[in-house]
């Protein structure tokens, strides 16, 4: 990569370019949307992300550079129960995901009891463990009313 080029990229973009991915135009501004998100986009909300910026950018195109990126271990594909991948940058500090699934929102968490819990069992069954994925799916709990 020619020297200053990767204080211009975000850090998705940088990392499609160690990969030594081609990086066009269509699949910089993709880059760029994943590496803005705050959410799990679905391949359907970053084509229309990615199209604000570039009316040019297929619905196809998002599809093969979400593929592609995933598949050089950029992006992590995860399946919250909606039937369509969400993805998010597969280089993210651990954590692990509770799903509203009355809304589909998606909450981060990290709990250390959960980690070290995870780890006993794998050692209890004789395994190292390398790595996890735990997903919650649930439904907020109704609130007491208070009296007044």
């Amino acid at each position: 990569m020619p020297s200053g080029q990767s204080k211009d990229l975000n850090h998705i973009a940088r990392r499609c370019a160690e990969q030594g991915l081609r990086m066009t135009g269509q699949r910089r501004i993709i880059a760029r949307v994943l590496a803005e998100a705050k959410d799990h986009p679905d391949v359907e909300l970053v084509y229309r992300r990615a199209n604000a910026h570039d009316s040019r950018i297929s619905l196809s195109t998002v599809y093969r550079t979400l593929k592609l990126f995933e598949t050089k271990g950029i992006l992590e594909k995860h399946d919250f129960g909606r039937g369509r991948g969400q993805y998010e940058d597969a280089e993210r500090a651990h954590h692990d995901h509770l799903i509203d699934v009355s809304t589909g929102r998606v909450i981060e968490f990290r709990n250390d009891q959960i980690e070290k819990l995870q780890e006993a069992i794998a050692q209890e069954l004789g395994f190292e463990l390398v790595g996890h994925r735990l997903e919650l799916f649930g439904v907020p709990r109704p609130r007491k009313k208070t009296s007044s």
